[in-house]
This record gives structure tokens, C-alpha cells and sequence, in this order.
């Protein structure tokens, strides 16, 4: 019958084990947060070729590549703000089923929030960096002009404004980006990270 071929048949298809070890990787969520402009998608882009230098597949998930496509639906409601990290955290785990490490640079305002996507992805696998930059030094950056129009009431809702922001309780790695230092701080990530996704092929025998 039609209905019998409704669901595809998964443990016909290539577990995430086999294609980490086709990929000599281990898939992680590595999951940065804070305010906007403290430095989040840079420090990521930066992450990302350090990482493809040394041999490891990564992608990275920003509002960019995000909100100009699945969530463009989305608005910066409460509510549309839950749905945008539930999707994101939905689609890394299929990301991670393919042995792919993620990188993904949001905001993720609240302690709910991220505890949501830590619970979609999974708790060993999500590694939560938080880009501890002050509200004034963001706010004296504001490269795309937002905590202006925020300011003057021009966008609603916005994070460190007229929003709140939760700092993590329990980070796995906290960065002070009010000085910026890309080198200095992707070589701290990497000597974080690397043990996490570095591919042991002795544990996988």
C-alpha cells in the first residue's frame, strides 16, 4: 500500500558514525552567542578557515544564510525568535548526521532558548562559546547602524535594548572580544574544540 512508503526506511541509510569516520571528523555543534556586533560571525568566519586548513568540514549557520532562506518567514516576535533557534538547532543535527561540524552564530538571547537547541542537538554535542562583549563597546561598534534605529524606537524588540539578553551560566568557553584579537582568539577556540572533534580511529574500532 501507498501508506507503507510514507516514511523513509532510516537504518537503511549511512549512519552519522560512518561518515565521520569516511570524514575523520567528529560532528559537533559548536554554538556561539551575544550581543549583536560583539564579534560573533567574524570570530566564526575565522574559526571556520582555521578549522578548513586543518583538514575539517565544517559549515557555518549565521541570520545571514539562515533568515534570507529557511526562516524568512520569521519575524523578531518572541515567539518567531523560539522558532528561529528551533529550526537552526533541527537542521544541524541533520548537518551532523552527514559527520559535519556546525558552526552557527546567533544571538540566542535567553537561557531558554539555548537550553532548547542544547536539547535538539544533544548535550555532548553542543559546544556553546559565548562572545562576552560589553552593550556599550556593541553599541559604539553598531556596523549595521541597528542600536541606533533600536535607540530611537525604529526597530522593536531588540536585544540588549529593548530586549533582554541572559548571559550563559555555564559556557563552554567564554571570549572578551571588547579588544579585539582574531588570531589570539581562534587559537583559544582551536585548543578548546579540537579535542572534541579530533578523529581517534582506535576508538572507532
Amino acid at each position: 500500500m501507498i501508506e507503507d512508503n510514507i516514511h523513509p526506511v532510516f537504518d537503511k541509510i549511512k549512519g552519522r558514525k560512518s561518515k565521520e569516520i569516511y570524514l575523520k571528523q567528529r560532528a559537533k555543534v559548536i554554538w556561539f552567542t551575544g550581543l549583536s556586533g560583539s564579534g560573533k560571525t567574524t570570530i566564526a568566519s575565522a574559526l571556520e578557515k582555521r578549522l578548513f586548513e586543518l583538514n575539517y568540514f565544517c559549515q557555518i549557520l549565521d541570520g545571514d544564510n539562515v533568515r534570507s532562506g529557511i526562516n524568512k518567514n520569521l519575524k523578531f516576535t518572541a515567539e518567531d525568535r523560539i522558532e528561529n533557534i528551533r529550526r537552526i538547532a533541527e537542521v544541524s543535527k541533520l548537518f551532523m548526521n552527514c559527520g559535519i561540524i556546525l558552526i552557527c552564530a546567533f544571538i540566542s538571547p535567553t537561557n531558554e532558548i539555548r537550553e532548547m537547541a542544547r536539547e535538539i542537538i544533544g548535550d555532548e554535542d553542543y559546544l556553546e562559546v559565548f562572545i562576552n562583549t560589553p552593550l556599550e563597546v556593541c553599541e559604539n561598534r553598531d556596523p549595521k547602524g541597528l542600536y541606533k534605529k533600536a535607540r530611537t524606537g525604529e526597530i522593536k524588540n531588540f536585544t540588549g535594548i529593548s530586549a533582554p539578553f541572559e548571559a550563559p551560566n555555564h559556557p563552554f568557553v567564554e571570549i572578551d572580544n571588547s579588544n579585539p584579537n582574531i588570531d589570539k582568539t581562534v587559537t583559544e577556540l582551536l585548543r578548546a574544540i579540537i579535542p572534541e572533534i579530533k578523529f581517534d580511529p582506535l576508538k572507532e574500532l
